[in-house]
């Protein structure tokens, strides 16, 4: 792979996508990570993996087939898909072999916690009791055998859900076969389950073993006596295909998406590899399966993207601490006091969401509240969000909630919502054609004495009390009248995006997407580039999630030529080429991998000595910037771009869990004599030590004993 100086300028999305989902693996790999956590990464790795050939493969896989010959993947070099596709199968066969072998010592040091995971070949005869009556009264209800060789079309088969293949014979006619499939209804029963174990060890044996065992009982009607199985999953084309069809409207078109997932092409077919090679062409076949079709061989268990739910059966419990409340909110009775009077900044999953969620519930019931409009992306499923607005519109409030139906892999639920909200008489926006709407806002508006008062709030993450747990991500909360004004501007966009689609262009506070946010970006790096070249002061330092848009890489490596310390911080997708000898200054580029998912965006400009700090919606990518109804919003309060500023610092110190982002892709490991410094724990002490004596100790008496946070 040539570096920026020779033919490429950037680095392949996909390729640099396989190479972030290797750090995950890494996290699965450190033995300094609790074993239940490593455990959890494999079950990621998997979910990703998953997901990755459902979009990503799928959508090469498509181009194939509709006759793409190329396909710009850069500034300087064109690939053809299957060219591109053949990359993807090389690194995801390595990593596959890495996986196994991961996966072979968590299984050893599971046995060195006493904690085994044992099959069907393996139980004492007390379990045997146990597993033939826990299948009969959990699970036979759930199993319906597919007697695939006796129906003229194979039925549909779920995608992300896992398959026993059946062959059945007769010890004295080994040509008497039959084939048969067992879906294995995890999703109703669970995957794990614990058996009876001797004292001092856990045994957890799989929802699949367990259907093994009693494979004679399932199949006693046909009278064999020999049966053997094996497991295999397909994943399928996730696309949506919505056409231009004006006579649809869009949730009709929505929901023919969903249901067309159901049909969608196989794009990976992963097996145990010794599968009866009789069985294994038939089902081949019957999937219309050819060899170029991603077919992987794999060992005995599949769909680890379970394993992020196994048993807490393990001693050492995880050390994760509870989220505090923000010190500007401790002892308060109402939030939106404190926010009528001064922005306040929370930042997750340090800080409790629960102001978030309060903000709502007392404008339910404040009777000078007269509107909330707030946008939805991705919720809880139990969402406390929406029931904060279900109260507030039947306590007489106008609600309008900006409802995302394209959200990926959201899509039913988002329907679902919308239709519950629309029920209790809120206004749903189901948003703009051909473009999803990812800014995360809130305004709230109420009359006091004649005068308009309005406060909200705007997020780098989802609006989702269930994630804040486990995301990294800020939320301002703010009544300054330039935001709030803009935040009204955005929603008058989403109402009339038809009739006054440059309603954005008005915006003076943020700075919105489509169409703005390249541009200024742009200009903010020109003003840095023109500093340094007059021997001035000069930076930028910024975080996202991904970082793959070709205009704003190039103005970054033409920063990074005319001297501008460029600093980044990117968790997944990077793309662009960090390291050049035209270079004046080094790029300090680092991804942080660990138990928080890094999502938060925040860019950082040096502006001659007056910083200008923004948190984002948007990472920069060509989706985000130019297809997408995305946030950017500055940060005024000046102790919050401090406590911003110092949180990047920390985060740019890390030296136990960052790697570098190199031309290479090797995910190398910062390291660096002195202190260890793990950013996420250290933030955490960090906003800790803003708290007073009195708060850390009201919070100690409230919560007595605190549960670990559930990934």
């Amino acid at each position: 792979m040539t570096d920026m100086d020779g033919k490429r300028k950037t680095i392949a999305r996909d390729i640099t996508w396989l190479s972030f989902n290797a750090r995950v693996l890494q996290e699965a790999a450190d033995p300094s990570v609790p074993l239940r956590e490593r455990i959890k990464f494999l079950g990621i790795f998997s979910n990703n993996m998953d997901e990755f050939f459902r979009v990503r493969v799928a959508t090469l896989k498509r181009m194939i087939e509709f006759g793409g010959k190329k396909v710009k993947i850069n500034m300087h070099l064109e690939a053809s898909p299957e060219k591109i596709l053949e990359e993807i199968m090389i690194r995801v066969l390595r990593q596959q072999h890495e996986f196994n072998r991961i996966w072979e010592m968590l299984l050893g040091d599971l046995k060195k916690e006493k904690i085994f995971l044992i099959n069907e070949k393996q139980l004492s005869r007390e379990q045997k009791l146990f597993v033939k009556q826990f299948f009969e009264e959990e699970v036979r209800v759930n199993t319906i055998p597919l007697m695939i060789e006796q129906i003229p079309q194979l039925p549909y088969l779920r995608d992300k859900s896992l398959y026993l293949a059946v062959l059945m014979s007769r010890k004295s006619a080994d040509f008497s076969r039959k084939y048969s499939l067992i879906e294995i209804p995890a999703k109703a029963v669970g995957r794990f389950i614990q058996l009876p174990s001797p004292e001092g060890e856990k045994h957890i044996i799989l929802l699949e073993d367990i259907i093994r065992f009693n494979l004679p009982s399932i199949f006693s009607y046909f009278g064999y006596e020999k049966f053997e199985s094996w497991i295999f999953k397909l994943t399928k084309d996730a696309e949506i295909d919505i056409d231009n069809d004006v006579s649809t409207t869009i949730i009709q078109k929505i929901e023919k998406g969903v249901k067309n997932r159901r049909k969608g092409k196989p794009v990976r077919f992963v097996y145990e590899k010794e599968m009866d090679a009789a069985l294994l062409e038939f089902l081949m076949r019957r999937l219309n399966l050819t060899s170029k079709d991603n077919l992987i061989p794999g060992g005995r268990i599949h769909n680890f993207r379970h394993f992020m739910d196994f048993p807490d059966v393990f001693s050492k419990k995880s050390s994760r601490k509870k989220p505090f409340q923000h010190p500007l909110l401790a002892g308060t009775s109402r939030v939106t006091d404190v926010i009528l009077d001064q922005d306040i900044m929370l930042h997750f999953p340090y800080h409790s969401f629960n102001p978030v969620i309060d903000i709502l519930r007392e404008a339910a019931i404040d009777k000078d509240v007269v509107s909330i409009k707030i946008t939805a992306y991705r919720l809880a499923s139990n969402s406390k969000i929406i029931n904060a607005l279900i109260n507030a519109v039947r306590n007489g409030k106008e609600v309008t909630v900006m409802m995302e139906l394209r959200a990926r892999f959201e899509e039913e639920a988002n329907l679902e919502w919308k239709e519950k909200l629309e029920e209790e008489g809120v206004r749903v926006l189901i948003g703009i054609p051909n473009m999803k709407v990812h800014a995360k806002c809130c305004i709230i508006r109420k009359r006091v004495n004649n005068r308009t008062i309005q406060y909200g709030f705007v997020s780098t993450g989802n609006l989702n009390e269930s994630t804040a747990k486990i995301y990294g991500d800020h939320c301002l909360l703010t009544a300054h009248r330039g935001i709030m004004a803009d935040i009204n501007r955005v929603f008058l966009y989403l109402e009339k995006y038809k009739t006054s689609p440059d309603i954005l262009k008005g915006c003076k506070s943020l700075i919105p997407c489509p169409g703005t946010l390249r541009r200024e970006l742009i200009k903010l790096i020109n003003q840095e580039i023109r500093a340094a070249k007059k021997k001035k002061p000069s930076g930028i330092t910024l975080k996202m999630n991904s970082l793959s848009d070709e205009m704003l890489i190039e103005k970054l490596y033409e920063a990074a030529r005319s001297g501008v310390p460029v600093k980044l911080i990117v968790r997944g997708i990077f793309s662009m080429y960090s390291e050049s000898k035209k270079f004046k200054t080094p790029i300090q580029a680092i991804s942080i991998v660990d138990e928080y998912l890094e999502h938060a965006r925040v860019f950082l400009f040096h502006n001659g000595g007056k910083e200008k700090v923004y948190i984002s919606s948007a990472d920069w990518m060509v989706r985000n910037l130019d297809h997408r109804v995305e946030i950017t919003c500055p940060v005024y309060d000046a102790d919050i771009r401090k406590v911003l500023k110092n949180m990047l610092s920390i985060q740019l110190n890390d030296n136990v869990k960052a790697r570098i982002l190199d031309n290479h892709l090797q995910n190398e490991y910062v390291r660096s004599t002195g202190k260890k410094i793990r950013s996420q724990v250290e933030q955490y002490i960090y906003l800790q030590s803003k708290r007073s004596k009195q708060q850390v100790a009201d919070e100690a008496a409230r919560i007595s004993t605190p549960n670990p946070i559930e990934q």
